[in-house]
């Protein structure tokens, strides 16, 4: 009898993160999958495109893409989706859909601009039978503590006349109260669930203004208003500032945080989680990765943000435990590199396919030497 001695296919998970500016997730997982299936054509290759909580993340989750008017951050008219999954009542929206910074790059708006295009899209998925809403918070041109989505959702603040007060981060010192006469109750009452791609609080040296006003177009004497407005509103709102992930997206946390007490009495109906566990849980990728002979992760920069709740760390954290390799591809690193991340850099290349195809090519053949030095 002969004994079989054929080799065992290899498994391989390819889950990265977007390369802002070259590829999306989807596509960064297809390219660098082309790349490792020309060195290992055998090999059985999992695609599992990953986000954090930021843009895409929505796009992670199954259901069916819904796309309506709204406006942006600036109150221009535009189009956003969101997927929206009936089988589970559960809406996917990226806050950056309808908020996000690149629809007012040329216009940036960080004391006037708000999330009221969010909350639009918040309203149709109730109305659709939404009683879950999933709210990846990365990427806004907002830091308006969420009361855009408290004004599309019927929750008026106002001044101390009784007036309301202007949209935007810039006026919230000026709010006394919340008229809740007109409230949405349906979509209110919702179950939250936001998902985090910072763990920064909402106010103080490493709060929403201070860390990414500069980036939506904030002046130092902007950020000082903006840093003042939101510990205002946590205040008036008994939010605690501090809470881990409050300052994501603006702050949104702290007006949904409110909304949802309101309703319920207590903080029972929303949670703040960060949003890479999250996505991974929802593609199986544990599971994935413990049985896997090689995950393939990356991002655009690897840096010491890169293991605080994003993509990279994630991986590395689900890998750790079986003592599966991880390769990271990466346009940069700045800093050190993780532990147990073997980082493959891409070359300079215009072509972003061209770039990740190469990147899995060379990540598959380090692997084959790798392990066949190992034995």
């Amino acid at each position: 009898m002969t004994e079989n001695t054929s080799p065992r296919t290899l498994s391989i998970v390819i889950a990265p993160d977007s390369f802002k500016g070259r590829a999306t997730a989807p596509e960064a997982a297809a390219y660098l999958g082309e790349g490792v299936r020309e060195v290992l054509p055998h090999a059985e290759i999992t695609l599992a495109p990953m986000a954090d909580g930021g843009e895409g993340t929505s796009a992670t989750f199954g259901g069916r893409t819904i796309t309506l008017p709204t406006t942006d951050a600036s109150g221009r008219l535009t189009e956003a989706s969101y997927r929206y999954d009936e089988t589970s009542a559960t809406a996917y929206i990226d806050v950056a859909a309808a908020s996000g910074l690149p629809a007012v790059i040329d216009r940036p708006v960080p004391l006037t601009g708000d999330t009221y295009g969010t909350g639009v899209l918040i309203a149709d998925a109730q109305t659709r039978g939404a009683r879950t809403i999933t709210l990846a918070l990365g990427g806004t041109a907002t830091i308006d503590g969420g009361t855009g989505i408290l004004v599309a959702l019927g929750a008026t603040p106002l001044d101390p006349r009784g007036y309301a007060v202007p949209k935007g981060g810039g006026y919230l010192s000026a709010i006394r109260s919340i008229d809740t006469a007109q409230l949405n109750i349906p979509a209110a009452a919702c179950e939250w669930v936001l998902l985090c791609d910072v763990s920064s609080p909402a106010t103080g040296p490493q709060g929403a203004a201070a860390v990414f006003g500069p980036q939506k177009g904030a002046e130092p004497e902007d950020v000082e208003i903006l840093d003042r407005g939101l510990g205002h509103l946590c205040s008036l709102l008994s939010v605690d500032p501090a809470t881990p992930g409050m300052g994501a997206a603006g702050g949104v946390g702290i007006g949904l945080t409110w909304l949802s007490r309101t309703l319920h009495g207590d903080d029972s109906h929303i949670r703040l989680l960060p949003g890479a566990p999250v996505v991974a849980a929802s593609l199986g990728l544990p599971e994935l990765i413990a049985q896997a002979d090689l995950v393939i992760t990356g991002e655009g920069r690897l840096d010491h943000q890169s293991t605080q709740g994003k993509v990279v760390g994630t991986v590395l954290d689900l890998a750790r435990p079986h003592h599966t390799p991880v390769a990271v591809a990466t346009g940069s690193v700045a800093g050190e590199v993780p532990s147990g991340a073997s980082v493959t850099l891409l070359e300079d290349n215009p072509d972003d396919r061209a770039q990740l195809i190469d990147a899995g090519r060379r990540i598959a053949q380090r692997y084959l030497r790798t392990s066949t030095v190992q034995g």
